[in-house]
C-alpha cells in the first residue's frame, strides 16, 4: 500500500516534460544572430555598390554581382521592393505625355524603392537623377562629370546611360537600376552628351520629372568639330579629310550640315526643342573654354545652380602643361592626382585656314541667337 502510494505521488512529475524556457532562450538568440548577419551582409553590400567606380560599369555588370549574392537574396529583394505608382509626385512627374507618344512616355517613372528595402539592400536608395549633364559631345562633358564627382553631395553614374535616346524601351526601372546609391540631401547624376542633339529626349526627360536640372557644356561649335573629326579619325584613320566632309560644294563653299560634326555646333536650332519642354532657367550653360581657364569659377556656378555649397575650390585643381587643361589634385576616392584619360586633349590636325574661317561665318548667326538665347555671350566671334 506504501509503495503504492508512493508511486502515485510521483506520477506527475515523471510526466512533466522538461523545462523548455532555455530552449526558447537559444532559439531567440540564435535568429537576433542571424537577423544582425543579414543587416551586415546586406549593408556591406550596399556600401560597395555605391562607389562609383563599380555603379558605373552598366547595368549588366550590375546584375552579375548581384547573382553573386544567391537567388534567394534576389527574391527577398524583390518582394521588398514597391511597386510602380502612376500617381508618383516628384521624379515621376506629374504631366502625362501626347496621346501619340509611346505607352512607357506617358506614364510617371516609379516610386523610388520603399523604406524597408533600402534597410535590407544597404546605405542609401538608388533614385532617378535630378540632374543630367545633357551635352554638348566634345564640349568637357567628361572633364565637368569627374570634376563633380569630388563634391560630397553628388552620385554620378561613370558610364552613360543613354536611356533617352537608345535604351528608352527598357523602361525607367532599368534605368533607376544603373544609378548608385544616394542618401538624404545627395544629388544623383548622369551625362550623356547626344541627349542635346535627340528629338525625343526634352520630352521624355519631362515626363520622368518636369523639375529635372538641366546642364550643358558648350565650347566654340568649329573647334568641337575638329575635335569630333579628331575623334573619329584616331578610330577610322581612312576616312576623308575635314575639308571634304565639311563641304557639300567647296567651289561655292556651301557646308554641309548633315555631318554631324557640323550639326552638332547649331546650339541654336537644338535649344529650341528643350525650350518647349524646360524654361530657360532650369538649363545651366558652362563654357567649355572656361571649364580649361578657369576650371573653379565654372564649377562654382555649378554648384550654385544645384543648390549645393561651394566645396570644389581652387585647392582642387592643377595645370597639367603637357595636356593642356586642369586635372584633379586628388580624385574621388583616392589620394592621388588624377586626369582626363588618353583620349582626352589629343591633338588635332592642322586645318586650312580658309575652312575654319568659312565655318566662323557660317556659325556667326547661330552663334548670336544663342547668345541671344542663353543671355550670355560665349565670345566665339
Amino acid at each position: 500500500m506504501g509503495q503504492r502510494l508512493i508511486c502515485c505521488l510521483d506520477a506527475p512529475s515523471a510526466l512533466q516534460p522538461p523545462p523548455l524556457l532555455p530552449v526558447r532562450r537559444k532559439l531567440l538568440l540564435l535568429c537576433i544572430m542571424l537577423f544582425l548577419w543579414l543587416y551586415m551582409f546586406y549593408s556591406c553590400a550596399g556600401s560597395c555598390a555605391s562607389v562609383p567606380g563599380l555603379a558605373g560599369r552598366g547595368a549588366g555588370e550590375a546584375a552579375a554581382t548581384a547573382g553573386a549574392h544567391g537567388e534567394g537574396l534576389q527574391v527577398l529583394s524583390k518582394l521588398l521592393r514597391r511597386a510602380p505608382s502612376g500617381g508618383a509626385k516628384g521624379l515621376a512627374g506629374s504631366a502625362a505625355a501626347s496621346p501619340s507618344e509611346p505607352r512607357e512616355e506617358q506614364s510617371a517613372a516609379p516610386d523610388p524603392t520603399s523604406p524597408i528595402s533600402s534597410f535590407f539592400n544597404g546605405s542609401g536608395t538608388k533614385k532617378l537623377p535630378q540632374a543630367i549633364i545633357i551635352g554638348v559631345k566634345k564640349g568637357g562633358t567628361r572633364a565637368l562629370l569627374e570634376f563633380l564627382r569630388v563634391h560630397p553631395d553628388i552620385r554620378a553614374v561613370g558610364a552613360e546611360p543613354h536611356f533617352f535616346d537608345r535604351n528608352y524601351e527598357q523602361g525607367f526601372a532599368w534605368y533607376r537600376d544603373l544609378m548608385p546609391r544616394t542618401l538624404d540631401g545627395q544629388i544623383t547624376m548622369e551625362k550623356t552628351p547626344s541627349y542635346f542633339v535627340t528629338k525625343e529626349a526634352p520630352a521624355r526627360i519631362s515626363a520622368m520629372s518636369k523639375g529635372t536640372k538641366l546642364i550643358v557644356v558648350v565650347r566654340d561649335p568649329v573647334t568641337r568639330a575638329i575635335s569630333d573629326y579628331t575623334q573619329t579619325l584616331s578610330k577610322k584613320p581612312d576616312i576623308p579629310t575635314f575639308e571634304s566632309l565639311t563641304f557639300k560644294n567647296r567651289t561655292t563653299g556651301l557646308i554641309d550640315t548633315s555631318w554631324s560634326a557640323i550639326q552638332i555646333g547649331i546650339y541654336a536650332k537644338h535649344l529650341e526643342n528643350w525650350l518647349l519642354y524646360f524654361p530657360i532657367g532650369q538649363i545651366l550653360f558652362v563654357s567649355g573654354e572656361r571649364l580649361i581657364s578657369d576650371p573653379a569659377g565654372e564649377l562654382g556656378r555649378v554648384q550654385d545652380f544645384l543648390g549645393l555649397k561651394r566645396i570644389i575650390t581652387d585647392k582642387h585643381f592643377y595645370f597639367n602643361k603637357t595636356k593642356g587643361f586642369p586635372c584633379l589634385k586628388k580624385a574621388e576616392g583616392s589620394s592621388k592626382p588624377h586626369c582626363l584619360g588618353k583620349t582626352k586633349g589629343r591633338t588635332h590636325p592642322n586645318i586650312d585656314r580658309e575652312v575654319v574661317q568659312r565655318l566662323r561665318e557660317f556659325y556667326r548667326p547661330f552663334n548670336m541667337k544663342f547668345y541671344q538665347m542663353t543671355g550670355h555671350d560665349f565670345g566665339w566671334d
